[in-house]
């Protein structure tokens, strides 16, 4: 004979969950303790720990920023190099032979011309590696937004700001082709 629970399920999962290093808080806190920051063994128990704790999260979202005024920039010179190789091809076939010279382009011969910039390996693998570690990041911070604790939030959106503040006109440049 089973043992039931009073809804009558041999195994019931509705008691409370007990997490191993306390109870985690639902509402946002400055309670100092018991907030796990991404592993089981990094939670700041003390007002030092936590200190660190959040200027590592102000740290790190500075990082987040920089990443991403880096790839800003690089986009913006990577969107030239085929440009200019083009460039040099064109001006190359003009100069070495003068009598088949290489028509403009016209509506005829548009078709001829690229419509997506080619695939360089060096970009573009470059590229997906720093977009991977910007979307680490982003869910990294997710996470310890789940935690509720408003030290580490504020530390975050902080750290975003002055990050922005600092290498913002650099992420903004590249968009704009000057």
């Amino acid at each position: 004979m089973q043992a039931r629970d009073s809804n009558g399920m041999i195994m019931s999962m509705d008691g409370s969950m007990d997490l191993a290093s306390g109870n985690m808080l639902t509402y946002l806190h400055f309670a100092v303790g018991g907030d796990i920051l991404w592993f089981q063994g990094w939670v700041p128990q003390g007002p030092g720990a936590m200190f660190g704790a959040c200027v590592g999260l102000f740290l790190l979202a500075l990082v987040d920023r920089w990443i991403a005024a880096c790839r800003a920039m690089m986009e913006v010179h990577w969107a030239k190099r085929p440009q200019i190789a083009y460039a040099n091809k064109f001006n190359a076939n003009e100069n070495a032979d003068k009598k088949r010279a290489v028509p403009p382009p016209t509506p005829g011969n548009v078709f001829l011309m690229r419509r997506a910039p080619p695939f360089i390996p060096a970009h573009d693998i470059v590229r997906g590696i720093l977009h991977a570690g910007q979307a680490a990041l982003t869910f990294a911070f997710m996470l310890v937004v789940m935690t509720f604790q408003l030290g580490f939030i504020i530390s975050i959106v902080v750290g975003l700001g002055v990050g922005e503040t600092l290498f913002g006109r650099y992420a903004h440049a590249g968009t704009t082709f000057h």
